[in-house]
C-alpha cells in the first residue's frame, strides 16, 4: 500500500569549491604536479603565468545586460531574443564554436622555439640509442641454452620453470601447477620426476641457491655450492660442513637460537658452533636480491612538501616550490567575452550568443576555483606546519628524538583554528625535510604517558629510549621485556610490561631469544 508523508531533513551539501579543495590538500607534492596538469589540459582558460586577480575581475564586471552587469535568464525569459529562422538547424551544429576555439589555437602559439636555429632536417631520420636493461629472468634462460636438456621439451620444461620463480629467486609454485601449465599452455605432459630432475639442474645455476623452495634449500644450495670449490682448505671446510648439519637436520632449533640444544645434540664447542653460524649468516636469503635487473618495480623518491631550515638558531618554513604554480585566467577567454560585450552593445544577446557566454563563463569559473584552491591550499599546508613547527621546536632545533612532545591532531587543530579533518588531510602523505632528514609529519604524533615526576611525555620518547636500551644490550645475554620495564621503571617512565612489549613490537625489534648471539 502507498503513502505520502512530509519528513524535515537537515542535510550539510559540500559546494564543488570545497569538494575540490579537499582533495587537493591529500594530493602530495609529488603528484600536484600531474593534477595541475591534468586541469590544463582539462580547461582551455586556464593557463600557466602570474595570475592577475583586478584584470580578471573587470573582465567579470563588465559582463553584460541591460543594466550594464551579466544576468543569467532561465529558458522562459529566452522568448524575446533574436533567434535565426534556421537556429534549430544550427544549434546542434558546432560549426560557430569551433570558429573560436581554432581562433584561440592560432593566437595562442608558444612563445619560445621548438627548433633551433642550426635545426637539420636529416637530425629527424637518425635513430635515437635505447638503452636495454637485462632482466634476472633473462640472466637464466641464458644459461639454460649452456645446458645439455636432451632436447626442446625439456627446453621448455626449464624455461617454465625459470618463468615461475619470483623475484628473490624461490619457485613458490607447486610441481603440480608447473605439470597443469605446460600441458595447457604448451601441450606437454611431464612428470612429476621429469620436472624435478631440470629444477636440479636449474639449481645448479648462478646466483647459488637459485630455484629453491623455501629458506631452507636455499641456504643448503649455498653450502653445496662453497663445499664444491676446490681452493677451499680443509680447514674451512669444518664450519661449512657443520653449517650443513645444522641446517639439514636442526633448522628450527637454529630459527628459535637454542644455541645450547644445538651445542648438546652435535657434541661441538661454542667456538665451533659460533664459526658454523656465521658461515650460515653470510649466506643470502634471497640469492636474485643482488640482481641489478631483478626487480621490475620502479624506484620511488620521496618529495618533500615542506623545508625546514636553521638559521643562526632561528627555524624558518618554506613550501617546497612545487606547491606554488603560476596559474592565470586566459587573456583570450577574457578577450572573447568583451567582444561579445561589443557586438552585442545595445541590443539582447541572442540564444546562440548566450549559450557561448555561458560556456567561457563555465570554463574561468572553474579556472578561478582551481587557482583559489590551489591558494587555500598553500596557506592551509603552510598555518598547519608551521603550528606543528612552533609546537615541535626544540626537536627541530636539535634534531632529537627525546624532545618530541606529545602531539595529537586537536592540538595543530586548536592553533591553526582548522577542523580536525583537515589537519588530517593535511598531514596525509606529506613529508618534511630537516637538517636531520626527511620525515613523515605522521611520526611527529604520539599520545602522551606520565612520568613518575607527573610530567607527560611523548611515547615516541620512550620508544627512543627503548630502542637505545636494546641496542646497548649483551647480545650474549639479550634484555628481556621484564628487565626493560624495570630499566624503564628507573628512568621515571611508569609502563608496564605489555606496554613495552607493544612498542617493541612496532619498533619491528624480537623477543630477547631472537636477539641472542653467540
Amino acid at each position: 500500500m502507498l503513502k505520502q508523508s512530509l519528513s524535515q531533513k537537515m542535510l550539510q551539501k559540500l559546494a564543488p569549491q570545497q569538494i575540490q579543495l579537499m582533495k587537493l590538500l591529500q594530493v602530495p607534492t609529488a603528484i600536484l604536479e600531474q593534477r595541475i596538469k591534468e586541469e590544463l589540459e582539462e580547461n582551455p582558460a586556464l593557463e600557466e603565468g602570474d595570475y592577475s586577480e583586478d584584470s580578471d575581475d573587470s573582465t567579470e564586471d563588465e559582463m553584460y545586460d541591460e543594466d550594464g552587469g551579466y544576468e543569467e535568464r532561465s529558458s522562459d525569459d529566452r522568448e524575446g531574443d533574436e533567434v535565426s529562422p534556421d537556429f534549430e538547424k544550427e544549434k546542434d551544429n558546432p560549426l560557430e564554436f569551433s570558429d573560436y576555439l581554432n581562433e584561440y589555437i592560432a593566437d595562442d602559439e608558444a612563445s619560445y622555439k621548438t627548433r633551433g636555429d642550426a635545426y637539420n632536417a636529416d637530425e629527424e631520420q637518425r635513430t635515437l640509442p635505447v638503452a636495454i636493461e637485462s632482466t634476472f629472468h633473462d640472466y637464466l634462460e641464458q644459461q639454460v641454452g649452456m645446458m645439455e636438456l636432451g632436447g626442446p621439451t625439456q627446453e621448455a620444461i626449464a624455461r617454465q620453470i625459470i618463468g615461475s620463480i619470483d623475484d628473490d629467486g624461490y619457485l613458490r609454485r607447486e610441481i603440480d601447477s608447473i605439470m597443469d601449465d605446460l600441458l595447457f599452455s604448451q601441450n606437454i605432459s611431464a612428470t612429476e620426476a621429469e620436472i624435478k630432475a631440470i629444477l636440479k639442474k636449474i639449481q645448479r645455476f648462478d646466483p647459488p641457491g637459485i630455484g629453491a623452495r623455501d629458506l631452507q634449500e636455499c641456504l643448503l644450495l649455498q653450502l653445496e655450492w662453497l663445499l664444491e670449490q676446490e681452493h677451499l682448505k680443509e680447514e674451512d671446510r669444518r664450519p661449512i660442513q657443520l653449517a650443513a648439519r645444522i641446517l639439514s637436520r636442526h633448522f628450527d632449533e637454529f630459527t628459535k637460537k637454542h644455541f645450547d640444544k644445538l651445542q648438546r645434540a652435535l657434541d661441538v664447542s661454542e667456538e665451533e658452533l659460533k664459526e658454523a653460524i656465521d658461515e650460515i649468516l653470510r649466506l643470502n636469503p634471497k640469492p636474485a636480491g643482488a640482481f641489478v635487473g631483478s626487480s621490475s618495480a620502479s624506484t620511488q623518491y620521496v618529495v618533500p612538501d615542506y623545508i625546514i631550515s636553521n638559521n643562526d638558531g632561528e627555524l624558518e618554513l618554506t613550501l617546497n616550490a612545487r606547491n606554488a604554480p603560476d596559474l592565470r585566467i586566459s587573456d583570450h577567454y577574457k578577450d572573447m567575452l568583451r567582444d561579445y560585450k561589443k557586438a552585442a552593445q545595445g541590443r539582447r544577446p541572442n540564444v546562440r550568443e548566450k549559450e557561448a557566454i555561458l560556456f567561457i563563463r563555465q570554463k574561468i569559473d572553474s579556472a578561478k576555483w582551481f587557482i583559489d584552491a590551489i591558494r587555500q591550499r598553500q596557506d592551509t599546508m603552510y598555518r598547519t606546519m608551521y603550528a606543528m613547527m612552533q609546537y615541535q621546536y626544540d626537536y627541530f632545533l636539535t634534531g632529537d628524538d627525546r624532545k618530541l612532545r606529545p602531539m595529537i591532531l586537536k592540538d595543530v587543530a586548536d592553533i591553526t583554528g582548522l577542523d580536525i579533518s583537515t589537519i588530517s588531510r593535511v598531514v596525509n602523505s606529506k613529508f618534511v625535510q630537516t637538517e636531520f632528514g626527511t620525515r613523515r609529519l605522521k611520526d611527529f604524533f604520539s599520545e602522551s604517558l606520565q612520568t613518575s615526576e607527573g610530567e607527560e611525555v611523548s611515547t615516541l620518547e620512550v620508544k627512543k629510549i627503548l630502542s637505545d636500551l636494546i641496542s646497548a644490550e649483551s647480545k650474549r645475554k639479550p634484555l628481556s621485556d621484564e628487565k626493560l620495564t624495570e630499566l624503564l621503571t628507573e628512568k621515571g617512565y611508569n609502563i608496564a610490561r605489555r606496554t613495552v612489549a607493544k612498542y617493541r613490537e612496532q619498533l619491528n625489534i624480537p623477543v630477547a631469544r631472537l636477539r641472542k648471539e653467540l
